[in-house]
C-alpha cells in the first residue's frame, strides 16, 4: 500500500463506518465495493451476489462508467475466475488474468485488465458474495506493478467486516417483509370484519325494505334511505384500507428501493430467473408511483404464473419529466387482439385502468411463442 500505517488505518476505519451507516443491501454493495477499489487504489472493483441458477443476483460495479456497463450487456455467469471463488472459497491474487487457464475472455465492450486480486465473502460456510479488484495503479518507474500479499490481506479484512454488514442489511429487509406482511394481515381482518358487518346490515335493511313495499311504502322508502347510507359507509370503509394497503415501502423508500426489494424475492421464489434495472429515475407523484408498482406486479405475476418464462425482466428509466417501466419475458406470448382467457384480459384491462388514471399510457406487445412486452408512461408531475 502507498499509504502511511496511520492514514492506511483511516482509511480502514471510513470505509467500515460507511458500511456500517447503510441498511438497504444495494447500498452496502455500493459501499463495499467503492471502499475496496479506493482502499487498494485499483481502476476496477466488483462484488457479485450469486444465484441459485448459476448467474448473480446483484452484481455492482466501481469505475466503470453507465454507458460501458450498459454496452457490456447481461450480467456474468458463475464460471473461470468467479467460479473458483464461489465454489472453491479461495484467495485469487494473479499478475495477469488473462493468461490464468481458467480465463474465459469478457465482452467486446468490457475493459482491459490485468493483475487481479479476488476473494469470496463468507457468512460462516456460506459463500454469500465474490469481491474483485483489477488493475492496480502504477507510480513504480519500471512498471513492476500488481496487488501485494499485504493487498490481500487488507482485502479479506474488509471482507470479513463486509459479510456483517451484508448480512445485516439482508436481515434488516427481511425484517421489514414480515411487518409489511404482518401489517397487510392485520388490514385484511379489519377489511373484513368491518365490511362484512355493514353487508350484513345491508342485507337485513334491503330484506325489511322490500317485505313493507307493498303495505307501507314511507317505511320502505326509508328503509332504502339506510340502505343507501350503509352503502355509502362500506365503500368508505373499502376505501380508507386501500390506501392504507399502500405499501409501506414505497413511501418510505420510493419505486426504485420497492421494486428492487420485490423483484428480489420473488427472484428467489421462482425457479425464472427475476431482474432489475432502473436509470436516471426521480420521485414521481405518489399516484402514480403507486400505479406503476401494482401494473409491475400485476405483469410479473402474468409472467411467472402463466407464461413459462425462464427469465423476466423489469427496467424502470427516467423520460422526460416521467418515467417508463417495461416489463419483458421469454415466455409463450400471446395474441393481444385474442384475450380469450378472463384472467388475462382482466388483468390487461385492470393495468390499462390504472396507466389512465395517473395521466399515463400503457401499450402490449406479444405473440405467440415471441414472448411479452408491457410497457407503462408516466408523465410525471
Amino acid at each position: 500500500m502507498s499509504q502511511g500505517p496511520r492514514s492506511g488505518l483511516a482509511a480502514v476505519s471510513s470505509a467500515l463506518l460507511a458500511m456500517s451507516r447503510h441498511l438497504e443491501v444495494r447500498d452496502v454493495l455500493k459501499t463495499i465495493v467503492a471502499s475496496a477499489r479506493e482502499l487498494l487504489d485499483a481502476q476496477y472493483a466488483a462484488l457479485g451476489v450469486p444465484d441459485d441458477h448459476g448467474g448473480f443476483a446483484q452484481f455492482v460495479v466501481d469505475g466503470v462508467s453507465d454507458q460501458q456497463w450498459k454496452a457490456i450487456g447481461p450480467l456474468p455467469r458463475q464460471h473461470g475466475i468467479l467460479a473458483a471463488m464461489l465454489q472453491e472459497a479461495k484467495v485469487e491474487r494473479l499478475a495477469d488474468v488473462r493468461k490464468d487457464p481458467r480465463f474465459e475472455g469478457w465482452p467486446s465492450a468490457h475493459p482491459d485488465m490485468s493483475d487481479f486480486l479476488g476473494l469470496p465473502i463468507k457468512d460462516g460456510d456460506e459463500v454469500i458474495g465474490a469481491l474483485f479488484l483489477a488493475n492496480k495503479n502504477c507510480s513504480k518507474p519500471d512498471g513492476a506493478c500488481g496487488f501485494t500479499a499485504d493487498d490481500e490481506e487488507l482485502l479479506s479484512i474488509l471482507a470479513q467486516h463486509a459479510a456483517i454488514a451484508l448480512t445485516n442489511a439482508r436481515l434488516y429487509e427481511r425484517s421489514r417483509e414480515l411487518t409489511i406482511a404482518e401489517e397487510r394481515s392485520r388490514l385484511a381482518h379489519e377489511l373484513h370484519d368491518a365490511v362484512a358487518q355493514k353487508l350484513f346490515s345491508l342485507r337485513l335493511t334491503a330484506q325489511a325494505a322490500a317485505a313493507l313495499v307493498d303495505r307501507d311504502p314511507a317505511r320502505a322508502k326509508g328503509e332504502l334511505q339506510q340502505v343507501a347510507a350503509l352503502a355509502a359507509e362500506a365503500a368508505d370503509e373499502l376505501r380508507a384500507a386501500v390506501v392504507e394497503l399502500r405499501p409501506a415501502a414505497l413511501d418510505e423508500d420510493g419505486l426504485v428501493a420497492t421494486l428492487r426489494t420485490q423483484i428480489q424475492v420473488l427472484d428467489r421464489a421462482h425457479t425464472a430467473r427475476v431482474t432489475f434495472g432502473s436509470s436516471g429515475v426521480r420521485a414521481l407523484p405518489a399516484a402514480q408511483e403507486d400505479a406503476l408498482l401494482r401494473v409491475a406486479q400485476e405483469a410479473l405475476h402474468n409472467a411467472l404464473r402463466h407464461s413459462g418464462a425462464d427469465h423476466v425482466d423489469v427496467t424502470l428509466a427516467r423520460r422526460g419529466c416521467g418515467a417508463v417501466l417495461r416489463v419483458t419475458d421469454d415466455g409463450s406470448g400471446f395474441d393481444p387482439t385474442q384475450t380469450r382467457r378472463a384472467g388475462r384480459h382482466l388483468g390487461l384491462v385492470s393495468m390499462r385502468d390504472r396507466a389512465s388514471g395517473v395521466g399515463g399510457a400503457l401499450t402490449v406487445e406479444s405473440a405467440p411463442g415471441k414472448g411479452t412486452t408491457i410497457e407503462m408512461e408516466v408523465p410525471g408531475g
